[in-house]
């Protein structure tokens, strides 16, 4: 099941730069593509507001 980004995103982008496989889209909130996410977890380990939950 691919991880996903809950209301506490704060849109800092740090996320977007560990995602190995391009699978969040910047917006007022981000989001993560299910499709394409491999659920890793890299990008949930750099989340500085825990919103990414897997």
């Amino acid at each position: 099941m691919a991880h996903v980004i809950t209301e506490d995103c704060i849109a800092c982008g740090t996320c977007i730069d560990e995602c190995p496989v391009s699978a969040i889209s910047e917006g007022d909130i981000y989001v993560i593509n299910p499709d394409t996410c491999t659920d890793c977890g890299a990008c949930a380990s750099v989340c500085p507001t825990e919103a990414i939950k897997g």
